[in-house]
């Protein structure tokens, strides 16, 4: 009988993260075998109804064992952001947990990860127009301009940053310029805010030796299970080429090649190239989070399961501390 979690009143959720090809759906197939649970997926790209192949969404058969949640919740010409995201994964968390499950968060999509377990920050939105006026100063006065303002106007952030992280330092200088508030201090107060939920993150991180051999063989696997005729259908139905759904890996480059400007071997081998380069950033991003533990792949999963039962336990006593 596959163990339920305890009624506390901080929820407790198990997330399930890694880069593409890393085998987290297969983990969560196996994890069903011993504990009672449901999925949200954090993929950006299976909330798409009709990118399937491309998206290496869970199968039917998977979906019948184990639910899942947040896939084909929008169609590929409509808007789907972060705050979307978490609005409406917080609500499939909490049905989850009502029914006495486990909420178990699979994907790959850090951000989406981030702000359900921390939340936005508060800072104001972009401003392409203040971006683009930092960034021709910067090209007019020369590198290290902007990082030397923002050692002026936010000191505290300046010293977090290399010098050279330019995405970072513009987004700094553009919160100061809207707002008139230094973003360390938006920062700060965000660090105060209650989190909703007690979390045990897991991470798989296959060698790369493992891992792009994998990537590659799912790449031709996709096309074997016909991604061109999907790309076809879409965009038959009317689907624009342009649309943020349509222009992510693998849709753009099999639609390159339908239009004639790549072989098929090209596509396929500029889908593997580029969703392996995508398979190091994820890895990037999820590094930088300390509360992880990682495990090299599934197949530790009766070292996963322990790990889930500790957690479970703690959740269910209140202890303050990871006892891993």
């Amino acid at each position: 009988m596959p163990a339920t979690i305890p009624q506390v009143k901080t929820l407790p959720l198990l997330i399930i993260c890694g880069p593409t090809a890393s085998g987290k759906t297969a983990l969560a197939i196996e994890l069903s075998r011993h504990f009672d649970l449901e999925v949200v997926s954090a993929d950006s790209r299976q909330v798409y109804r009709g990118l399937d192949i491309g998206t290496a969404k869970a199968t039917a058969e998977e979906r019948r064992q184990v639910p899942h949640h947040l896939v084909d919740v929008v169609n590929p010409d409509e808007e789907f952001s972060v705050a979307d995201f978490i609005r409406q994964a917080s609500a499939a968390v909490e049905r989850i947990h009502g029914r006495g499950k486990l909420p178990v968060v699979v994907g790959g999509t850090g951000l989406y990860i981030k702000g359900l377990t921390e939340g936005l920050l508060a800072a104001p939105s972009g401003d392409q127009g203040v971006r683009e006026r930092l960034l021709e100063l910067e090209r007019e006065q020369g590198e290290g301009t902007l990082y030397r303002r923002l050692s002026e106007v936010d000191p505290t952030l300046a010293e977090r940053l290399p010098p050279g992280d330019l995405l970072r330092i513009v987004r700094a200088l553009e919160v100061f310029a809207i707002s008139g508030r230094r973003l360390s201090e938006f920062q700060q107060e965000h660090a105060f805010d209650e989190r909703p939920y007690e979390t045990m993150k897991i991470a798989l991180a296959p060698a790369r030796e493992i891992l792009y051999p994998r990537i590659n063989r799912r790449v031709e696997q996709m096309f074997a299970e016909g991604l061109l005729d999907e790309v076809r259908h879409l965009l038959d139905r009317g689907f624009s080429p342009e649309l943020k759904s349509m222009r992510t890996i693998g849709y753009r480059e099999s639609i390159r090649h339908l239009q004639g400007r790549l072989t098929r071997d090209e596509a396929v081998a500029l889908i593997q190239r580029d969703t392996r380069r995508y398979a190091k950033r994820q890895l990037t991003w999820f590094r930088r989070d300390k509360s992880i533990i990682w495990v090299d792949s599934f197949a530790e999963s009766a070292k996963i399961q322990k790990f889930i039962e500790h957690f479970m336990q703690r959740t269910r006593s209140g202890y303050g501390q990871d006892p891993f």
